[in-house]
């Protein structure tokens, strides 16, 4: 599957201004336990800190951060949480005021992955745990940014308020009426529901959002919220329900059921790299290389239940391989890119935030 089109590369690499930081896989990688890295570890040590911005939930970053530090106590994480859209416009802010507080950026939408790279934001580090990645799993040219998991999302409901039966089993059957006044959604920040909007009117048509508009979904910020309120009962069903979602919820014994629709769950990148003009830069040099390396990629799955890009890795714990899903991925991402103020527009003026 082609994710990366010959125009968007060339326009993308000749928009990199002269300054933005280049450090190439070293000849001799240190070994570590489970992993290689061209950082130099004593200076990491040294700077003694990291800042990550990501918009996974407090908690996940938390156990991902731990991870970390359980293997180099010398170098406090710090994290800051914000949806998607929100966190890359305060991103944005400090930039501007020439104030760089963060040295690792994850994000779940590539609008703002790619907006950055030709903002010249990523610092590229070609790291050698790279090797094992596909090339569609990396920036282009490598070493920006690359895919540090795969979310994927379908359709969840709390099986004591709606028989299993009586489940949407499609995502046409959302549009039954039934589900008026009783299910939700995300908001336009997030770039897992921007690929839905995107990939469902690719897959049933155009004309699917206007007749979803008739069910008045209400929209939130986070994944938490949408299960917090369904397994609560008061929402019947989560459209754009994340699968790491339900993993979670299920592990603590919440009443929730997950849907694969019938036309394949919609699926999207997560994406993590060093930032360039980082306060910490080793440290950020020394995280990239443990976070793609075995050991960072077991604890980013379990801590927050998405899938690994990685072969070598296991599917987070209580769910089946991501090969056993269909999946509605954009494949054009330079068309992705333009749908997005449309898609902001629209979807605001539809689930009532203008």
């Amino acid at each position: 599957m082609k994710f990366w089109k010959a125009g968007v590369v060339a326009a993308m690499t000749a928009a990199l201004p002269l300054g933005a930081a280049f450090a190439a896989a070293c000849d001799n990688p240190r070994q570590m336990t489970g992993f290689k890295t061209c950082a130099n570890v004593e200076q990491a040590e040294k700077e003694g800190a990291l800042t990550v911005y990501s918009p996974d939930p407090e908690t996940n970053q938390m156990s991902l951060s731990n991870a970390f530090m359980a293997t180099f106590p010398k170098i406090k994480v710090t994290y800051l949480r914000l949806q998607t859209g929100a966190l890359y416009a305060k991103l944005m802010a400090e930039r501007q005021a020439k104030s760089y507080l963060v040295d690792v950026l994850t994000l779940s939408d590539m609008t703002f992955a790619l907006d950055f790279q030709k903002r010249g934001g990523w610092s590229r580090y070609e790291s050698t745990e790279l090797a094992p990645f596909k090339p569609e799993h990396k920036s282009a040219p490598p070493g920006y940014f690359m895919w540090t998991g795969i979310v994927i999302a379908g359709i969840a409901y709390n099986p004591t308020t709606v028989k299993p039966a009586d489940a949407p089993k499609s995502w046409k059957d959302a549009l039954d009426p039934k589900w008026k006044d009783a299910i939700n959604v995300k908001v336009s920040n997030s770039g897992l529901q921007h690929a839905t909007w995107v990939m469902l009117k690719q897959t049933i048509g155009e004309d699917y959002w206007k007749q979803f508009a008739s069910q008045n979904a209400r929209a939130f910020d986070s994944y938490v919220q949408q299960f917090d309120r369904t397994v609560s009962g008061q929402d019947m069903v989560i459209h754009t329900a994340q699968y790491s979602g339900y993993l979670q919820f299920k592990a603590k014994g919440a009443p929730i059921a997950f849907v694969n629709p019938t036309e394949g769950v919609i699926a999207m990148p997560i994406v993590t790299g060093a930032v360039d003009q980082a306060q910490h830069p080793e440290a950020a040099k020394l995280y990239m290389d443990w976070l793609i390396g075995i050991p960072g990629q077991e604890a980013y799955v379990k801590a927050t239940s998405l899938f690994s890009t990685r072969a070598d890795v296991n599917p987070p714990p209580g769910g089946e391989p991501i090969t056993t899903f269909k999946q509605l991925i954009p494949t054009d991402w330079d068309a992705f890119l333009k749908t997005h103020a449309q898609f902001v527009k629209e979807w605001n003026a539809m689930v009532g935030m203008r």
